[in-house]
């Protein structure tokens, strides 16, 4: 893999195959197994885009693996603030690094910044466009948690219209034999030339009609970076909370998903009954990005 900067440059083979030596690398991400086949590799932390999640456990995950990191936080804190282009960024840290892993605000930035390197480029998020890794480790959460992915029913709750991480998500999902149900306000529906690149089992619905059935309820808040108008996100604000009534209603087996922050969209009382797995979702991102690390360094 030389790059990674859409979950579409996957197949579902090789989806299943980083699902599967994510497993392996379970034991190393919780510091029950030392392993340093990282060693004298070192990944580039390009974050110019707040993260907490991400960030930490793409670094956790090196560290873990034996490498080291070298981050740059903001477009402040690098050269970029005095000029220069992301493409003179992006060919400068080629040459301190074997990998690099980008966030940044603008849609398309990942891609531009792997046409310019000369190292292996993930994409850490781009604007509103991609989170391949993300999708990855949610994928990894559903099938660790509910034995499996195909068969499984998903309801895409919230921000539809901007969020990368659906925008990931959706796609990998019409690999496997999943029903998606697209649930969200009028506002921040999922844009119709986007579905309509999609194929498989996908319908537009409201919660309360399928909280009894779905195996998933994947939540997000709504991204209100990504507004244009500040106005039009206060007509939306709010406009949804998953609350301890609501998941009581769903199946025994049941699992809340979460990429997090979590802003107000999920009630803090859902944290502690048995279908909250966001906080054990974020924790899957260390072996999950083990697994991509090694499969561009190696």
């Amino acid at each position: 893999m030389k790059h990674l900067i859409s979950i579409e440059d996957l197949n579902k083979s090789e989806i299943i195959k980083i699902l599967d030596k994510s497993e392996e690398f379970e034991y190393v991400a919780l510091g029950k197994k030392s392993l340093d086949i990282l060693r004298g590799k070192i990944l580039a932390n390009l974050f110019f885009e707040p993260s907490t999640r991400t960030r930490i456990s793409f670094e956790c995950a090196m560290k873990r693996l034996g490498g080291d990191v070298i981050n740059v936080s903001t477009q402040e804190a690098s050269s970029m603030a005095k000029g220069e282009t992301l493409a003179d960024t992006i060919r400068v840290v080629s040459n301190y690094c074997d990998a690099i892993a980008i966030r940044h605000p603008l849609e398309g930035a990942a891609r531009f910044a792997a046409e310019n390197a000369t190292v292996p480029v993930i994409n850490a998020g781009d604007g509103a466009g991609q989170h391949p890794t993300q999708t990855l480790l949610d994928l990894y959460t559903i099938r660790k948690e509910l034995g499996k992915i195909d068969g499984t029913k998903i309801a895409l709750v919230g921000d539809l219209k901007y969020s990368r991480t659906i925008h990931s998500l959706i796609k990998a999902l019409t690999l496997f034999k999943t029903k998606i149900y697209l649930v969200s306000p009028e506002a921040l529906e999922l844009p119709k030339e986007f579905l309509e690149e999609l194929s498989g089992n996908i319908e537009k619905t409201k919660l309360e009609d399928i909280i009894e059935e779905v195996d998933v309820i994947y939540v997000t808040r709504i991204q209100k970076e990504r507004f244009p108008d500040e106005e039009e996100y206060r007509k939306v604000a709010k406009s949804y909370r998953i609350t301890a009534e609501i998941a009581r209603r769903m199946k025994e087996e049941a699992i809340i998903l979460h990429p997090l922050p979590r802003v107000d969209e999920i009630s803090v009382e859902v944290d502690s009954m048995k279908q909250a797995r966001y906080f054990k979702q974020a924790f899957y991102g260390v072996p999950v990005r083990m697994a991509i690390l090694t499969e561009v360094m190696l």
